[in-house]
């Protein structure tokens, strides 16, 4: 996997789409950033157009064993629950989504309670183990949740879905995250390691201290990557690593949303060299573990608003913007159509 990705998007149709951001009539780059990612989701999706007519979004819900060792407020069956609702469309990325029109799976890589099949069923394990007492994963159970979200992603793309953003559910997995984003970054958990759902300052003590404990013992800070995954990682982050190597491989725009999914792109990356030229950057999360490994991916967020709700809402807030981006693309008066001269590009 190291060798890294045979090829990229297309970088002369992404160079032809910037130069058709200069024709529109508006000051030049005035649209910032929202250029540059234009520019780079119609590369990917090999079309001078970019286009976010039919997007959805992935919602990986999973369980993990660590939260036996009381690093979360909540117990395993909130997850469940949550994953119910996401499925039915009442939470936070449902509403959100559907002012878009972008379609939301809630997906059962890892749930530990029963849930309906309204719950896309692809349960690799139900939750993890304790990543205190072992590792959370079988080498196994890591490729087959991998595998899991690689095959959305092509099935997604045979239903003819455009651009795909990607968000979790599972309580615990900011004490999983910060544990991988540890290990792989080389820093301490005290760098790393925020209150996820609302810890207190004893609660976010202790947190620290059971992933300090685990890193240690497991002698995370010089493994490799698939190691640290199957060690203190979740169903969700595999499967999520898995779809964003998969939007690298099917040539599908993924957007991240916060900082578990930075965590996955982080695993795809060092799996897999040059994934990072298929994700599109959402949100700055609050927890301290984003802008680190944003740093890492050299991928800048956008918004940045302290959010923390995870669900995709991120994912799906970028889609907004980017929509509302490509309305101006393909939508404004060019320069020629005012009847105003096209401002021209000085180089020094």
């Amino acid at each position: 996997m190291k060798q890294g990705l045979s090829g990229t998007y297309d970088r002369d149709l992404y160079d032809r789409i910037r130069q058709n951001w200069d024709k529109v009539a508006k000051p030049l780059d005035s649209m910032g950033r929202f250029e540059d990612l234009t520019a780079k989701v119609g590369a990917i999706q090999g079309r001078i157009d970019p286009t976010f007519e039919k997007s959805a979004i992935l919602v990986f819900c999973a369980d993990n064993g660590i939260v036996e060792e009381h690093v979360s407020q909540s117990g395993q069956e909130v997850t469940a629950i949550c994953a119910e609702n996401i499925a039915a469309g009442k939470t936070a990325v449902g509403v959100m989504a559907a002012m878009i029109r972008a379609d939301v799976t809630a997906v059962n890589v890892g749930i530990a309670n029963t849930v309906s099949d309204a719950v896309l069923p692809v349960c690799v394990r139900k939750g993890t183990r304790n990543f205190l007492q072992e590792p959370a994963m079988t080498e196994a159970e890591v490729y087959q949740a991998m595998q899991t979200g690689m095959d959305l992603v092509l099935a997604w793309k045979q239903k003819g879905y455009q651009i795909l953003g990607i968000g979790e559910m599972g309580i615990g997995n900011t004490t999983t995250s910060a544990a991988m984003a540890a290990a792989m970054l080389g820093l301490s958990a005290d760098t790393v390691t925020g209150k996820g759902a609302g810890l207190d300052e004893q609660g976010l003590t202790h947190k620290k201290e059971v992933i300090k404990q685990a890193l240690l013992q497991h002698g995370l800070q010089e493994a490799d990557t698939l190691t640290i995954l199957q060690t203190v990682g979740g169903l969700d982050i595999a499967a999520m690593t898995g779809a964003i190597i998969g939007g690298a491989v099917y040539h599908m725009p993924i957007v991240l949303d916060g900082v578990i999914s930075l965590v996955a792109a982080l695993t795809a990356e060092r799996l897999l060299p040059n994934v990072r030229d298929f994700l599109i950057p959402s949100h700055k999360s609050k927890e301290p573990a984003a802008e680190k490994i944003s740093e890492k991916l050299r991928l800048d967020p956008v918004i940045d608003a302290k959010m923390a709700v995870g669900e995709g809402t991120g994912a799906v807030m970028m889609l907004t913007l980017l929509k509302q981006a490509a309305l101006v693309y393909q939508s404004c008066n060019s320069f020629e159509a005012a009847g105003v001269g096209q401002y021209e590009r000085y180089t020094e």
